[in-house]
């Protein structure tokens, strides 16, 4: 037993995190760092957000999400459906693996009990939307009805139209599903790739042709983990993600990065300010952190606020001249 002594006052940590607020220095007359990013027409405050599945509304009384440049969420599909039998989530050494099979209220359900939530945060919400055939996504944005500030197009469900390969492992079938949903918006929006594809950069180049205003690169990898000879998840099979999937992802943020003119997003084992320095160096434009949330809630906020400390501490303006900086060292 370890004795308190009385009148004790212990810090509230919490509160300290929120505290902490970007630009420090400001008014001590250090120029300030513009962190900012466009998709579309949507100007982001931060280059930072989290992955979808990875963000509920409820870690707004958690984190200062103020300093996120957008709220990104689990993905919302045409009708109401559960998810996969438990277990839903792993550990193994290489990261983590998680076949939650993405339950969805449908568009009225969103609307109805998730999305007021979402929007009395202060940071954009982006919408993920799903499908298992291409004609699924444009009928679910137009059901949104405007709300959310972009829609995140989740090609990496299988399409059932097609024996079950992943929408956008198919540029042709990426062209269909974009230029559907651009005709019912106007909007951002972002099509979120998957990682097994033939060519990434003719993906990404689909998607920008059909009228995408950025990439997300990428989704986790299909895995299977196994415990005595027998698969740990209800499902068998799931989506490898964590720190050991981004040597992968990073290939394929650069290659779609050199393919396209719009901005590319990574998502694939950002958990610090190195791992998005070194996504930003091959071509990203901004980072989405998804496993490390679940360790460490505040990950993404670390992340963003660790970039402008670098900035500050460099005596640069932007990441593009902290990267500059660096590579002059």
């Amino acid at each position: 037993m370890v004795a308190v002594l009385e009148g004790t006052v212990f810090p509230d940590a919490r509160a300290a995190f929120f505290a902490a607020g970007p630009d420090p220095l400001a008014a001590a007359g250090v120029p300030a760092v513009d962190l900012s990013v466009r998709i579309g027409g949507l100007t982001l405050r931060a280059p930072v957000m989290p992955a979808s599945g990875c963000f509920g509304p409820e870690l707004g009384a958690l984190i200062p999400v103020a300093e996120l440049g957008a709220t990104v969420t689990k993905t919302v599909f045409g009708s109401a459906r559960g998810g996969n039998p438990v277990h839903r989530l792993t550990e193994i050494p290489a990261g983590m693996v998680n076949s939650v099979g993405i339950p969805s209220r449908g568009p009225a359900g969103y609307l109805a009990t998730l999305h007021p939530r979402y929007a009395a945060l202060d940071a954009p919400t982006i919408i993920s939307v799903g499908g298992h055939r291409t004609s699924e996504y444009a009928p679910v944005v137009a059901a949104l009805g405007g709300h959310g500030a972009a829609y995140e197009l989740n090609v990496s469900c299988p399409n059932l139209d097609r024996d079950g390969t992943d929408i956008g492992s198919d540029p042709a079938a990426i062209r269909e599903v974009v230029a559907a949903v651009r005709l019912v918006t106007d909007k951002p929006i972002i099509v979120k790739l998957p990682v097994l594809v033939a060519s990434i950069a003719a993906c990404a180049r689909a998607a920008e042709e059909a009228g995408a205003d950025a990439v997300c690169v990428a989704n986790s990898i299909p895995a299977m983990p196994l415990a005595a000879r027998r698969p740990i998840l209800g499902n068998v099979i799931g989506g490898l993600s964590g720190p050991s999937i981004k040597p992968i992802v990073l290939r394929l943020v650069w290659l779609a990065s050199r393919a396209v003119q719009i901005p590319v997003i990574a998502c694939g084992g950002v958990g610090s300010v190195e791992d998005a320095l070194d996504y930003f160096s091959v071509g990203a434009s901004a980072v989405q952190v998804g496993t490390a949330s679940f360790a460490r809630p505040f990950a993404a906020v670390e992340v963003a606020r660790g970039l402008r400390e670098r900035c500050l501490d460099a005596g640069v303006g932007s990441i593009r001249e902290l990267l500059e900086l660096e590579a002059a060292s």
